[in-house]
């Protein structure tokens, strides 16, 4: 009866360790994978560090069913080495650790460890106390890495695997005092594998961590990449506007006189249509008086020019300090009415349309809205919005459109940075 008690036993243990075996292999399976698909050596290293401790199990299986003392050494040096792997993923996710030969001397001295330990000392209690003392030691110290490291990786990830390998290390500690050294419990297993569900858990944190952290640094460089796009364009429109201005104005300027002292009226005439179009031209691509006088000026000057032209109502206010505000920002400023008051008159037929700034402490508010029939539902956002979107959103800014009562009503708020 007792024979079979025991055969029982081990049964439902080699049964728990053989289910525990499934969920670890998995874990060393998922990091493999992770570790192919983003070349990060810290998932290389949990992966093998997870199939050591599939190793570590399948020992204590083996030597729960032939009792023979070489399983119980091959176990406690499969432990150890699991342990150190999972450390040295930690210090490589943490602190960028880089393996070299010298590392890989620790795996010798575990192994002539755990022979001394299992071999050289007589009392198993002596044996399996200073063992779990180090591989707790060794468990928690690796939670505790994880939560020095919360602001370098992801708080999530970091939080859930500090909390989970310190408890972890604790729970080492019942082996000698719980159980008897070399044994297995269903509990001790049973607590394993939640400890081991919970890891996965602080994994799948840390691979939506790194994509987050690869999420924002793309978006950072392609906000660069714009405002700077935009700039090498705001650079290109004024020296196109300066040597339209310049050169090809004062050509047509030089034979317009020559033309008017010769009396050929007609010829002068059109020469003279050239030259208000090469201005227009020049004003259109980059106002001087935006760089010369500052964005009131040039705002004004652009709302007088589309009441003339066109003849629409163009009011435009201006609240605020009278202040120079930084050059990048006067342009968004500039391009975004230029833009709006451009949809206005291709797309609204309205016949008013009110320009309002206003200059805060830290912000500035652009709205511009008119009366005309506003934007259809099936409609998709212009070409011409989106290049407001990324202008406003390169500045750290945000866009609305939305219908006024009646016609449609754009406001943009940006961060203000003035300049001395």
């Amino acid at each position: 009866m007792e024979s079979n008690a025991t055969l029982d036993r081990t049964f439902v243990e080699c049964s728990a360790l053989g289910f525990q075996s499934v969920i670890t292999i998995v874990l060393a399976v998922a990091c493999f994978r992770l570790w192919r698909r983003r070349g990060s050596t810290h998932f290389l290293t949990w992966s093998v560090a997870w199939t050591f401790y599939v190793i570590r199990l399948s020992c204590m299986s083996t030597f729960l069913v032939r009792r023979d003392i070489f399983w119980l050494f091959a176990h406690q040096a499969a432990t150890g080495i699991s342990a150190l792997l999972l450390l040295a993923g930690a210090l490589q996710l943490s602190r960028g650790l880089v393996l070299t030969r010298r590392h890989f001397l620790l795996a010798p001295i575990v192994i002539g460890w755990a022979w001394f330990a299992i071999y050289g000392i007589d009392s198993m209690m002596v044996a399996g106390l200073t063992s779990t003392l180090m591989l707790s030691a060794v468990t928690i110290y690796t939670g505790v890495l994880f939560w020095r490291s919360r602001d370098r990786i992801s708080r999530d990830a970091a939080s859930v695997l500090a909390w989970t390998f310190i408890l972890w290390g604790v729970h080492h500690l019942d082996y000698p005092l719980l159980r008897r050294f070399g044994a297995g419990t269903l509990y001790g297993v049973f607590v394993d594998m939640l400890f081991l569900f919970t890891i996965g858990l602080g994994l799948l944190f840390v691979v939506l961590g790194e994509d987050r952290r690869a999420i924002a640094a793309r978006n950072a460089q392609l906000a660069q990449l714009t405002r700077l796009l935009l700039r090498a364009q705001e650079d290109e429109r004024r020296r196109i506007a300066r040597e339209l201005h310049d050169e090809a104005g004062q050509i047509l300027t030089a034979a317009k006189i020559g033309l008017d002292l010769d009396g050929q009226v007609e010829a002068s005439s059109l020469v003279g249509r050239a030259l208000e179009q090469v201005r227009d031209l020049s004003n259109l691509l980059r106002p001087s008086v935006l760089d010369d006088l500052g964005l009131a000026p040039a705002l004004r000057g652009l709302t007088e020019d589309v009441s003339r032209r066109l003849g629409i109502e163009v009011s435009l206010e201006l609240n605020g300090p009278p202040t120079r505000l930084d050059a990048d920002l006067e342009v968004v400023i500039y391009r975004v009415v230029q833009e709006a008051l451009t949809n206005v008159t291709r797309h609204a037929r309205a016949t008013k349309v009110q320009v309002s700034l206003m200059v805060q402490a830290t912000v500035v508010v652009l709205t511009v809205a008119d009366d005309g029939h506003g934007l259809a539902e099936e409609a998709s956002p212009r070409l011409g919005w989106l290049g407001m979107q990324e202008r406003i959103g390169a500045l750290g800014g945000s866009l609305s459109i939305r219908p006024g009562n009646p016609g449609l009503r754009l406001e943009a708020t940006m961060p203000i940075s003035r300049t001395s």
